[in-house]
């Protein structure tokens, strides 16, 4: 089972500053994706399961460069070394909470992400056999895709001893990305990494965490009606060029957004996440009702209100969870009036920690 890489080579691991005030890293990778050990690692584990958060895309003006990791909702992987898989291979044993995907881990993100995670360790002695359980709908502009990988990638990491970083990890992701809904990395950075994460740079890949204050609160109104947007199709909708006023527009707003998220003012930030005037024009209109649930979610006390990733989930954003409740169910109305869909609403937090283990078995 052969598998084409093309990434270029990830850094050594690098650790998150421990506060707010030391200089915050950003994460670059260049030349060609390889192996990452000289020699092949020794387990730690037989089995390990893993989580990794939902995420909210894009933020209004920040297309393709700019995402949040969502706290409480998320995809889980468990692993195991399974002697009757062949020494080197992934085989997709179980996938629950979704009919749709692919058992083959070519095709599936959680597989193309452990095989890339794997090739990076060298691992050629271990088979191993993993366990996927979906949180998210496919296609509902909260991350599937990267969440699924983010938790494989770090699933593999952790049963060999945690030897990658999170750079690392996001290159593991970003080539599951790359094969299911194109090369962006504004799921599955912050799906591994946790919080607000701004893509300084494809080319060569850069990485910056913004540290939203810990002591500011933030909530994302979440509110996915039961209708599907393909992201491909959804990136078919946009224009192959933008005009300069809208280009400066959106510019000025996502440098207000990145400033708001840095300053902890979630008021300024849900002014910013509703100001694009290049993508959400274009795909609002695909999805039923849209344009009504933003001005129902404003009406109704939202700070702002946008597109989660490609939707057709929206997201708003305020600083209370009850009113955040009110808000939703207002939205909730707006979906069923003007879009003829059902939805449902939730209230999350900021998902600050990204893809982690939450059990294993030793050796």
């Amino acid at each position: 089972m052969a598998v084409c890489f093309q990434f270029q080579s990830p850094l050594k691991p690098i650790n998150f500053p421990s506060s707010t005030t030391k200089k915050v890293p950003i994460f670059r990778c260049k030349a060609s994706f390889s192996t990452t050990t000289a020699t092949e690692v020794e387990p730690v584990f037989t089995s390990v399961k893993s989580f990794a958060p939902a995420t909210v895309a894009n933020l209004g003006p920040g297309f393709d460069f700019l995402g949040a990791a969502v706290d409480g909702l998320g995809d889980y992987v468990s692993l195991s070394i399974d002697s009757s898989v062949s020494p080197g291979h992934v085989m997709i044993s179980e996938i629950s909470g979704s009919s749709k995907l692919s058992p083959n881990p070519l095709f599936n993100c959680a597989g193309i992400a452990a095989i890339a995670t794997m090739k990076m360790l060298n691992i050629r002695s271990y088979g191993l056999s993993l366990k996927l359980e979906k949180g998210l709908p496919l296609g509902s502009g909260l991350g599937s895709s990267a969440a699924s990988a983010a938790a494989a990638a770090v699933a593999v990491n952790e049963l060999f001893g945690a030897k990658l970083g999170v750079d690392q990890l996001v290159l593991a992701g970003l080539e599951s990305e790359a094969k299911v809904s194109g090369y962006h990395a504004d799921n599955i950075a912050p799906a591994v990494m946790g919080g607000f994460v701004l893509i300084k740079s494809y080319d060569p890949l850069e990485l910056k965490p913004l540290i939203f204050p810990q002591n500011r609160e933030l909530f994302f109104i979440l509110v996915s009606p039961e209708f599907e947007a393909p992201t491909k199709k959804m990136r078919a909708a946009l224009p192959a060029e933008v005009g300069m006023p809208h280009h400066v527009w959106n510019c000025s707003q996502a440098g207000a957004l990145v400033a708001s998220v840095l300053e902890g003012d979630v008021v300024a930030l849900g002014k910013a996440l509703s100001s694009d005037k290049i993508v959400e024009p274009k795909r609002a209109p695909l999805i039923p009702g849209m344009e009504a649930v933003k001005k129902a979610a404003i009406k109704a006390g939202a700070f702002g209100c946008t597109i989660s990733g490609a939707g057709p989930t929206a997201v708003a954003v305020i600083d209370s969870e009850e009113k955040g409740k009110e808000i939703g169910q207002k939205m909730v109305e707006a979906f069923l009036e003007e879009g003829h869909l059902r939805s449902v609403a939730m209230v999350k937090r900021l998902d600050r920690v990204g893809a982690r283990l939450i059990d294993s078995v030793p050796i």
